[in-house]
């Protein structure tokens, strides 16, 4: 289904501040239909003056629907229907005109233009089903005024007005509670639900006949409602807004939407949500927030002190290989702590790993005389990704980039002819040498169709004569194939560079 803005732009003349004014209609019309208990249709002039687009639809969600089948993107050449002909060339509501037939129902027609500096830019069709049609109460009376006030403020242009737009998550519909206040704010009508609402507070009698502002001041304590010249234009209907309010006990979302009769302020609907158990989630988030992270900080801290037991035993041992192997698992416990770390600051279901990713980098560099002649650097971005695909993928990248340092660029080597011979045979992605003797690891991760393909590419002396990965008995590789192979589902491939170096692919699925 095209959007509004698609259709805008490949078959209308109108410009982005006639957008503007449909995109803030279309997020506040669903008061609109659910008034009129009927659909709303909005239709575009086509720029060659045949006809018009259908351009968004709107249902209500307080009767049955008009529509059986969504009607945007469709086209209505000129004549087909003349209603929409006549509130178009003549800048006016059109009303008269006998009910349409759709799929055995009887649909009421009515036509409202949406004027912007001077000229019409669109026309609302409201479509009645009159299959739903009873004998009113007073709810729906005062449905039904409310609806044929806004749709003449949208035909005279002082609606949508000036405001918040009303189409967030927590914003009140018709539905959740509806009251009526005239032009100096005292109540005319409470629909059942609003005073529901209201009683919650503490209300012990009815609403109407109360000025609504100075009835909460005395509900709300001061501390729990909004400044004082806010709570008065919210809720004495002055000003396009929303605000919350509340006790100890409970919490609402009060909505104002003015209304204007021949440039006269004449009252305003305010729309009460009574969003208590909603906060009350929020606050347990919040609080279940603040634990995992601290979880998170914890299981930080307790593994720095395992690598910080680990080293201190490794300066106690005379073996070198005993030496180096505590070494290697303090790199590892230190790679699972910089992913934790990075959940402490912030609990998502998903981690940004660029960051992790350049730390792991500087860390493994980071160590003896390959720290001034090594330069690991990432090109492209890894995205967010799941908790536990980061914390595999980071003692992945940790593993082969150790190999790689280890093994392509070992210390007894000197590295001044390394740097010519980088200089001859460079290939695509390989960072450019940033100095005589300065030896580069390039990581570049590509996300290709649901899958995170991740290369690192090294300059250094390469994979040894006769390497198979398969027959490898190294551990950091059989940790990272268990890894990638077992844990992350993916692919792991090891094989030389073209020009000079290794390369190593892990190709792993996000979903």
């Amino acid at each position: 289904m095209p959007s509004l803005l698609e259709l805008v732009r490949s078959h209308t003349d109108l410009d982005e501040a006639d957008v503007g004014v449909l995109q803030l209609l279309t997020a506040d019309w669903q008061i609109i239909a659910d008034l009129s208990f009927a659909d709303l249709v909005l239709w575009l002039p086509d720029r060659g003056g045949e006809g018009f687009w259908a351009a968004a639809q709107m249902r209500p969600t307080t009767g049955p629907t008009a529509y059986v089948d969504d009607v945007v993107g469709t086209f209505m050449p000129t004549g087909r229907r003349p209603m929409l002909d006549r509130a178009y060339g003549d800048a006016r509501l059109v009303r008269e005109g006998d009910p349409e037939w759709r799929d055995d129902v009887p649909v009421r027609v009515e036509t409202i233009p949406v004027p912007r500096a001077g000229r019409v830019i669109a026309v609302i069709a409201r479509n009645t089903n009159l299959l739903g049609v009873r004998t009113p109460s007073r709810l729906e009376l005062s449905y039904l005024q409310s609806a044929a006030e806004l749709t003449s403020m949208i035909a005279s242009g002082d609606f949508p007005g000036p405001g918040q737009r009303g189409d967030h998550a927590d914003s009140p519909r018709v539905g959740d509670g509806f009251v009526r206040v005239d032009a100096l704010g005292r109540v005319t009508y409470a629909s059942p639900n609003a005073l529901s609402v209201y009683r919650r507070l503490g209300l012990s009698g009815d609403l109407d006949g109360h000025g609504l502002a100075e009835l909460t001041r005395s509900l709300v304590p001061p501390r729990r409602r909004p400044d004082e010249e806010t709570l008065s234009a919210v809720l004495g209907g002055r000003v396009h807004r929303d605000t919350e309010v509340g006790d100890d006990r409970v919490s609402l979302i009060v909505r104002s939407i003015p209304l204007r009769a021949s440039d006269e302020h004449i009252g305003a609907l305010v729309l009460v949500r009574d969003v208590t158990d909603l906060r009350r989630r929020d606050r347990e988030l919040v609080t279940k927030d603040a634990t995992i992270r601290e979880i998170h900080h914890r299981v930080k801290n307790n593994l720095q002190t395992v690598a910080a037991l680990l080293r201190l035993q490794a300066r106690r041992i005379d073996s070198a290989e005993a030496k180096l192997a505590l070494e290697e698992a303090v790199r590892r416990v230190g790679t699972i702590a910089i992913v934790h770390e990075t959940l402490s600051q912030e609990v998502l279901d998903e981690v940004g790993f660029d960051e992790i990713a350049d730390r792991l980098g500087v860390m493994v560099t980071d160590v003896g005389a390959r720290a001034d002649r090594l330069v690991v650097r990432r090109e492209g971005s890894f995205g967010l990704l799941p908790n536990e695909t980061a914390t595999a993928l980071a003692m992945v990248l940790t593993e082969l980039l150790q190999n790689a340092v280890e093994h392509g660029y070992p210390e007894e080597q000197g590295v001044a002819d390394e740097a010519g011979a980088r200089r001859e045979g460079q290939g695509p992605g390989t960072a450019p040498s940033t100095g005589s003797g300065t030896g580069s690891i390039v990581v570049e991760p590509e996300r290709i169709a649901g899958r995170l393909r991740v290369t690192i590419d090294d300059d250094g002396e390469g994979l040894p004569e006769g390497f198979d990965l398969d027959t490898s008995v190294n551990l950091g590789l059989s940790i990272v194939r268990t890894l990638v192979e077992s844990e992350l589902g993916g692919l792991l491939e090891l094989r030389p560079r073209a020009g000079r170096g290794a390369r190593a692919v892990v190709d792993v699925p996000l979903e």
